[in-house]
């Protein structure tokens, strides 16, 4: 067993069964990693988060050579949990494949079954959601917000509870309402500063930021997309800012705001070209 073991572990071509192996080899009680041996599903959720962002990075920098690695980190931590889950009894990782499975051909009817109708994205989406209720319905989901997961991005999360009210009718009708609700949250922001408490300040913070996921929803903008493209245009022009520092000779901490914003603008004429 340890010989045909060890010849898969090291066969460059084992694919999946190899990486199967390589993790069950890694949370051997008696010869395993000691750190892979002690980790549980809380500890390794937070490196599952963060190997998804990755993959979302290389995907937004068009790091097209960096993508095979990050998708494999991400499989690797699928490859984790389902380990612990078999230690435990709960399932195995071909159980995982297999409910994945079985929920991409019950959510695909038009392509693995007879419905037709079906010959449009929209048309697809609006299956998915009407697909999706009834398996929320079968789980024992009674309220419409029921099963948007607490664990995700809080823009993201925003965004999805936003459209789930919204497919039973609780919506702005009109975007101009939803730009006059973000202008009166920015009021109450700007007068919190004075008048409130710094956990009532939080409160009209999350308040403005959760009208303006609604905004980048009635826009039909990517909320978390747009708020990395926005983080990715800083750090651009301010690595300009520090670059044109270097020049003259200086860091940002021994100039003044004048001189960097001027050479933010700079930053951005340039930008635009």
């Amino acid at each position: 067993m340890a010989k045909d073991s060890d010849t898969l572990v090291h066969d460059p071509n084992g694919g999946l069964p190899r990486l199967l192996e390589i993790m069950r080899r890694l949370r051997d009680p008696e010869t395993g990693c000691p750190w892979d041996i002690e980790q549980d599903f809380a500890t390794i959720a937070p490196y599952t988060i963060e190997e998804a962002y990755e993959v979302a990075d290389a995907i937004e920098r068009e790091a097209w050579g960096e993508l095979k690695g990050e998708l494999g980190d991400l499989l690797f931590q699928s490859v984790f949990h389902a380990q612990m889950a078999s230690e435990r009894g709960l399932f195995d990782f071909h159980e995982v494949a297999d409910t994945m499975s079985d929920k991409m051909v019950a959510r695909h009817p038009h392509v693995f079954g007879s419905q037709t109708g079906i010959d449009s994205p929209e048309a697809q989406t609006e299956n998915w959601e009407t697909v999706k209720a009834a398996e929320r319905a079968a789980k024992g989901a009674k309220g419409v917000l029921d099963d948007v997961a607490i664990g995700l991005p809080a823009l993201l999360r925003a965004l999805k509870l936003q459209k789930r009210a919204a497919r039973v009718g609780f919506d702005w009708p009109d975007i101009g309402q939803v730009l006059d609700k973000l202008t009166e949250e920015a009021h109450e922001l700007a007068e919190a500063r004075e008048t409130l408490t710094q956990a009532e300040v939080e409160e009209e913070m999350g308040d403005f930021l959760f009208v303006a996921a609604n905004l980048a929803r009635h826009l039909d903008v990517d909320p978390e997309a747009a708020l990395r493209a926005a983080n990715a245009k800083f750090t651009r022009r301010f690595a300009r800012i520090e670059a044109r520092l270097a020049e003259q000779g200086k860091r940002p901490e021994e100039s003044t705001l004048e001189e960097m914003d001027a050479l933010w603008d700079a930053a951005k004429a340039e930008e635009k070209g």
